[in-house]
């Protein structure tokens, strides 16, 4: 009396035996399964290549957007060094945030930008960047470890944009001397476009960008 072998006894059996079909290769010609494209029988041969297609279309898709990644990263560092560069050549220092906000916005795309920056040297004192700032905002700025991006939820910086429509989404990139850890001023980006700055973006280049200015706007401290 023969017994009769269930499918995991044949499966285990195959795994253990990985040269199984190579000596009994007429067997390959013989097993037939179902493809799932066009529904009829194939062979083992046929089923594998299918198979390998789709793996190899997968990675042909991963690797255009992986492409596409690259590329966005280039523009975006190409970007960033024509911002940097317009900061190098500011004629002085009274100058430097209007080129600072002004480059964010014609190089970058950014809708609206400005800047405020507290504990400035008393000959900055009349400027539009040393504007009174509410003690509120000064610690909401402090709190700030990274730049905040999202709705704009009636936040005080979200009233230096001088727009008669006040934005849907902002960043708020704080100000700090390397090393320190209360900030001296706060950047802000924004946006009528709801989806502009979202609380689920990256924010490695914007990081770069608070790093620059603030490095850049050093110059006005007392």
């Amino acid at each position: 009396m023969s017994q009769q072998l269930d499918t995991n006894t044949i499966a285990e059996f195959l795994i253990d035996n990985p040269d199984f079909f190579e000596e009994h290769s007429e067997l390959l010609a013989r097993v037939k399964l179902s493809s799932p494209l066009t529904g009829r029988a194939v062979s083992l041969q046929e089923r594998q290549m299918e198979v390998l297609r789709d793996k190899i279309k997968l990675m042909e898709l991963r690797l255009a957007e992986l492409l596409r990644i690259a590329q966005d990263n280039d523009a975006i560092t190409e970007k960033f060094h024509l911002w940097t560069r317009s900061l190098l050549s500011a004629r002085n220092d009274v100058d430097m945030p209007h080129t600072l906000v002004a480059g964010l916005q014609s190089i970058f795309g950014v809708p609206h930008a400005t800047l405020r920056i507290w504990g400035v040297s008393e000959q900055f004192a009349h400027t539009w960047f040393a504007s009174p700032v509410s003690d509120d905002a000064r610690i909401f700025c402090n709190g700030l470890t990274a730049p905040y991006c999202g709705p704009n939820q009636e936040f005080e910086a979200a009233t230096w944009i001088e727009e008669a429509e006040q934005p849907k989404s902002i960043a708020m990139l704080p100000l700090r001397v390397e090393g320190a850890t209360e900030a001296f001023g706060l950047l802000v980006l924004a946006s009528p476009d709801a989806e502009r700055f979202t609380s689920d973006m990256a924010t490695d280049f914007l990081t770069k960008i608070a790093d620059t200015a603030g490095a850049a706007l050093t110059c006005l401290l007392d």
